[in-house]
């Protein structure tokens, strides 16, 4: 035997006494790491299902250790009616296969030698709660994943749900499969989720007893989260969706939608929660005709986190009963807040008004081929001299400001009404020009008649303006009585005429 050969016999010999060795070390540290890991999932769930009826529970149910894995198999229990009829007490059983580190023989052979405290290899297993899933996938854990423990508590790995496809007499599924990668670092201080689906089918009956289809192609989920000091997480969420098809009603209409987005975010500073969310939707289709592509933006700020959660809780913990009792069939309690209640209440609410919130509707807007309507809304806000106040008064001295602009686009109403036309069965093109112009210029007679509305050229504009006390509104300045007895009282007017 060369020089070489015995060098290269020694070092392999070496790194396995350094495995084996590590691999019962790694191994004897493992529970206290996974009854750590079990605690802070719970906490965690139970802060997500509060004020609902219902409750999630993870158990490890038993641990064989041996020198180089060992064999975990856990628990999830659902209980309550938040999980509907056939669920609220039912249990979820998984199986985890768990490498000892520092080089777990899977990441061995994947070439993947940075050494970490475990690998989880974990699968869903057949039950009473799970036999038709299984059957669905024809046997294969329908819900499986890898998990890499590090030294330092941080995990990663990838979740997947396999394809499916089931049928019965009044439903059915087909589903390409889900993957997720995820990574967080200890305590899930901070989370990474990344994660594709290519197409989901779905047909059933609704509750009318029409047949309903859902088809959803090119799903794409994105989350950066840290968790703020508050334990709920801030950061960044993005959904994508490339088409979406559904077929319902008992006309079994047909709506499509292409280049859906939903994109969030939120951040705290000091007691204060900022966040916004924006969708848009690149083309909304109709019985096979585009309509025209839509998006919205929603804005908060200046949201002080304390107060809010304060009254979350009263809120979900008045709430609890009434869905408890309300699944289960039983009369609804009343809903009463003790005096003790009213004034923690009342303190809270003074607390959110004085770090003075803003609420905004950036943007609401409908594009059509030929015009483009939008609407925006923002209202800032801040605490009374006192909360016993005339409504009037009071509603005066806690919003500090309030604008919404409208415009509404006669080509776009042409559009939509033209469309609405040719889905009602008019063939004659001039027919549906006569009827989309005519929509056009009742909508324009009716704003401009009624005066809460002007017109410039192609465009129906409704102009608010509130600060100081004063309104100004479509350029007329006025009072806030003289508001509400006027422009408030037409729209009520019209309301009841309708």
């Amino acid at each position: 035997m060369n020089k070489s050969a015995v060098v290269l016999l020694g070092f392999v010999a070496a790194v396995g006494v350094v495995s084996a060795g590590g691999a019962w070390y790694t191994g004897s540290q493992l529970e206290g790491v996974l009854k750590t890991a079990t605690e802070d999932a719970n906490k965690e769930m139970e802060r997500s299902m509060a004020g609902v009826d219902g409750r999630l529970t993870l158990e490890m149910l038993s641990l064989d250790r041996g020198w180089f894995s060992s064999t975990a198999h856990w628990r999830l229990k659902a209980e309550g009616s938040a999980f509907g009829e056939d669920y609220k007490n039912s249990e979820l059983l998984f199986v985890d296969r768990i490498e000892h580190g520092p080089l777990p023989f899977s990441r061995l052979v994947s070439l993947k030698w940075w050494p970490v405290l475990a690998t989880s290899n974990m699968a869903l297993e057949k039950s009473p709660t799970t036999e038709k899933w299984f059957a669905a996938t024809k046997d294969v854990p329908p819900l499986h994943g890898v998990a890499n423990i590090g030294f330092n508590r941080s995990v990663d790995g990838t979740v997947e749900l396999v394809p499916l496809t089931f049928k019965d007499a009044t439903s059915s599924v087909d589903f390409s499969g889900l993957k997720l990668d995820f990574s967080n670092t200890a305590k899930g201080e901070k989370v990474k989720v990344d994660g594709y689906m290519d197409d989901l089918k779905v047909s059933m009956i609704d509750p009318n007893g029409a047949p309903f289809q859902a088809q959803l192609n090119g799903l794409t989920l994105a989350s950066n989260l840290s968790k703020s000091s508050f334990g709920f997480y801030v950061g960044q969420n993005t959904i994508e969706l490339s088409n979406t098809k559904l077929t319902l009603g008992p006309q079994q209409a047909v709506l499509t939608l292409k280049g859906f987005e939903q994109k969030d975010s939120s951040d705290t500073q000091g007691n204060n929660l900022a966040g916004r969310v924006d969708y848009k939707i690149d083309e909304i289709g109709y019985q096979g005709k585009t309509v025209g592509s839509a998006a919205m933006a929603v804005s908060l700020k200046n949201i002080d986190v304390p107060s809010t959660l304060a009254l979350t809780k009263l809120y979900q913990d008045k709430m609890q009963p009434v869905q408890a009792a309300s699944a289960a069939g039983q009369p609804v309690p009343e809903l009463q807040l003790t005096e003790a209640e009213q004034l923690l209440a009342q303190a809270n609410i003074d607390l959110l008004l004085a770090a003075k919130p803003q609420v905004a509707l950036e943007n609401l807007s409908l594009k059509t081929t030929h015009g483009e309507s939008r609407f925006s809304l923002l209202v800032d806000m801040t605490k009374p001299s006192t909360m016993e106040l005339p409504p009037v008064e009071l509603g005066k001295q806690i919003i500090t400001l309030l604008e919404a602009n409208l415009k509404l686009s006669k080509p776009m109403i042409a559009d939509v009404a033209a469309l609405q036309a040719q889905i009602g069965g008019v063939t004659d093109p001039k027919a549906v020009e006569q009827q989309s112009q005519m929509a056009s210029e009742m909508v324009s007679n009716m704003a401009v008649g009624t005066q809460l509305a002007t017109v410039e050229g192609d465009d129906i504009l409704s102009k608010l303006h509130y600060a100081n006390n004063e309104v100004t509104f479509n350029g007329q300045k006025m009072t806030v009585e003289q508001f509400i007895g006027g422009v408030l009282g037409k729209l009520g007017g019209m309301s009841g005429a309708q």
